[in-house]
């Protein structure tokens, strides 16, 4: 059986303190955990991460959805990167003390996955491994523009799933390039797949999309996941 609950953490600004929401996805007896971030123009809430939540909880791993602070005070543009990677510090150390023996990832889709990989190559979050859902490698017609110069610095296993017509990583030889400069990263394309890793003339709601894609990354995680949690 798999449970549901809502949480709430407290992310440390330079402001002061401020609380964010958590959904909890957990089937029984989960074997991991990953922490799994929304992109920068929806939350949680969305269905493409409620399908690709649902599908790693069928695979026995527990799911935490968080908001970035700047979504839970209802604005639609990201706040400072700092304040992300802050979110991504407290959403980590929430998983790690509810499920302290369990190893535990990052992911996140586009934006989202990039503060988790901004932090992790900062070293202010050690995840067991980064899985990113639709990396944004640069903006919309500015490829040279790329945000990638720290990802050759993560030592953690890494996925990068991505839609051969994603408009974000294009042209598509430039993520593999990126991909096989970092020393433990598998690269997936979804071919046809636009940055919703929606198909042209092939359409489906986003709880089942993310539901194929959730099933992509347990897949993985399964084979990469360590025996023990990461140190």
């Amino acid at each position: 059986m798999t449970l549901a609950r809502d949480e709430r953490i407290e992310v440390e600004l330079p402001g002061g303190a401020a609380l964010v929401s958590a959904l909890l996805t957990v089937p029984d007896n989960p074997w991991s955990a990953v922490a799994l971030a929304h992109g920068a123009g929806a939350g949680p809430e969305h269905p493409f991460l409620a399908g690709a939540a649902a599908a790693l909880a069928r695979h026995g791993v527990a799911v935490m959805r968080f908001a970035f602070p700047y979504r839970e005070a209802g604005r639609r543009m990201p706040g400072p990167a700092t304040h992300a990677t802050a979110t991504w510090v407290a959403a980590m150390a929430a998983l790690a003390g509810w499920y302290p023996t369990l190893a535990i990832a990052a992911a996140g889709k586009s934006y989202g996955g990039r503060m988790a990989s901004l932090a992790a190559a900062s070293g202010l979050i050690d995840p067991a491994a980064l899985m990113y859902l639709g990396y944004p490698l640069h903006p919309p017609g500015e490829p040279a523009k790329e945000r990638a110069d720290h990802l050759p610095g993560i030592s953690r296993p890494q996925l990068f799933l991505s839609g051969t017509r994603d408009p974000f990583v294009q042209p598509p030889d430039a993520l593999e390039r990126v991909v096989a400069g970092c020393p433990d990263a598998t690269l997936t394309w979804v071919p046809g797949g636009d940055h919703s890793f929606e198909v042209a003339g092939h359409r489906r709601a986003g709880e089942v999309i993310g539901g194929e894609i959730g099933e992509t990354v347990a897949q993985w995680w399964r084979g990469r996941a360590p025996q023990r949690p990461a140190a």
